[in-house]
């Protein structure tokens, strides 16, 4: 990770704290590293400020927990990600809905290759 990413998530663990175990990040599931790549790598593209995105995240807890929602951190992480590409012109809605699909009713889709 760059310097300038590694200040970007230091300033922005303010808002939401990232999953650490003895100072490393800590990811349960090959695609909760991807959803986290991808993030870092639409910032660095200049899609949206890493703050941008720690606070839609951060909305996205606090919405979740209001609602006892028993989803994951990556989970909420995911659903952030996905509602800052729709702001951003990246994805439309329905196409992301129609992906979704797609990939989880492929049966030849390894959702937990390496």
């Amino acid at each position: 990770m760059t310097r300038r990413i590694d200040r970007k998530i230091a300033d922005a663990e303010t808002t939401v704290a990232l999953p650490r175990r003895n100072g490393e990040l800590v990811f349960e599931a090959p695609w909760e590293a991807r959803a986290f790549g991808l993030a870092l790598a639409l910032c660095e593209k200049g899609v949206f400020e890493w703050r941008e995105f720690s606070t839609a995240l951060a909305a996205t807890i606090a919405a979740a927990e209001k609602a006892n929602d028993p989803s994951g951190y990556y989970a909420r992480w995911i659903a952030s990600l996905e509602e800052l590409a729709i702001e951003k012109g990246l994805v439309g809605r329905g196409q992301l809905r129609a992906r979704t699909r797609q990939v989880a009713t492929d049966p030849h889709e390894d959702h937990d290759h390496g």
